[in-house]
């Protein structure tokens, strides 16, 4: 069974922009949230896969911290059933240790396991050491299908 594309628009706009999901009930459908907080984007050694939670495999170099995005339509941009960074999201820099990148997630807690809502695959993967910080680019992608 699968979804209509126009509730997977819906939907994504929902989760990252805060929009309203209308007549789903009634014409007000399913509200956005009163204060729409934030997203928080992982970096991942592995695919933290369907069971998974937000430390899944996480990158654990010194210096690594979660990146959390005000769920708007500033930073998010929705097309169809697609939504893109509006901007690279730049991560902390590695100060020690290395990492290879290649998987990112997007989660609803800055730290500790956390409810994973979407993950997705880093390409080409990113090889971090001393100095280098990594980067999402405008072209990391979430599709709902």
């Amino acid at each position: 069974m699968s979804k209509s594309d126009a509730f997977e628009n819906d939907l994504i706009k929902l989760i990252f922009t805060n929009a309203d999901a209308a007549n789903i009930g009634d014409a007000t459908g399913v509200r956005g949230s009163t204060a729409a907080g934030s997203l928080y984007f992982s970096l991942h050694t592995a695919d933290p896969g369907e069971a998974g939670n937000q430390s899944t495999s996480e990158a654990a170099y010194t210096g690594y911290a979660r990146k959390g995005l005000a769920r708007n339509g500033t930073n998010f941009t929705v097309s169809g059933n697609q939504v893109t960074l509006a901007a690279n999201l730049d991560f902390d820099a590695c100060t020690a240790g290395t990492a290879t990148v290649t998987h990112f997630g997007i989660g609803t807690a800055n730290s500790g396991a956390g409810k994973l809502l979407y993950s997705g695959t880093v390409t080409p993967n990113i090889n971090v050491s001393n100095g280098v910080t990594p980067r999402l680019t405008t072209s990391t992608t979430v599709t709902e299908d």
